[in-house]
């Protein structure tokens, strides 16, 4: 990268950085989101099941059911996550997901700490355009966003857990929107139950010493 598209790399690294390092504040938790399309997937023809002595036979031609959005939105410290599936992913579900988190997930919250990814959708404009001004000036004034870096995408925890909800649960065939979000619920009220905490060790002071070689020479 050259030397200004460096510093910009720094400036946002360290900033998230500093962010992740913010004790438990339930006034202000840290939030971050991901989102990622998923192709729905059924059968051309139906499964054998599993019989003793026989595996699962499927067959390895499919049917394409269409596309939709996976919005993955996580509390590290609180170990809480929630996974919607939308049908697309305007500017209107960002605005619509922001919504729910805010006035659903952290009513009582006086800010959300926000760590996302620097996506056109991904602004307080989206709210402009699925609200009217009094509601997403509100909105708006309830968040304080940081953007992860390009290229920085491995600094977003919810990339982390999206990568994880695909193993987990994304691992076959699922055909409709509605049996997508059902999986996805299940799994979201299963990590949920264990309040699995995410425990971020990579420090500015580590990246100082790890990414030396970004750093200029002053």
């Amino acid at each position: 990268m050259p030397p200004a598209a460096n510093g910009e790399f720094l400036a946002r690294m360290e900033d998230v950085l500093a962010v992740y390092a913010r004790p438990l504040d339930p006034a202000a938790p840290v939030v971050c989101m991901d989102e990622k399309p998923y192709q729905l997937l059924d059968h051309a023809r139906d499964p054998i099941p599993a019989a003793p002595g026989n595996d699962l036979k499927i067959d390895s031609e499919y049917v394409r059911r269409g596309t939709c959005s996976i919005f993955v939105w996580v509390e590290p410290l609180a170990g809480h996550r929630r996974v919607t599936a939308r049908e697309h992913r305007t500017r209107l579900d960002w605005a619509g997901e922001v919504d729910q988190l805010l006035n659903h997930d952290y009513p009582d919250a006086e800010k959300v700490v926000l760590v996302m990814d620097n996506l056109n959708t991904h602004s307080l404009g989206s709210l402009y355009e699925a609200f009217e001004p009094a509601k997403a000036f509100a909105l708006a004034q309830r968040l304080e966003i940081h953007h992860t870096p390009r290229h920085g995408s491995w600094l977003n925890i919810a990339e982390i857990e999206l990568a994880a909800l695909t193993r987990q649960c994304l691992d076959r065939r699922i055909a409709d929107l509605d049996i997508l979000n059902t999986e996805l619920t299940a799994w979201q009220n299963a990590i949920n139950a264990d309040q699995r905490q995410v425990n971020w060790h990579f420090t500015t002071q580590q990246a100082r010493t790890k990414l030396k070689h970004l750093y200029p020479e002053i």
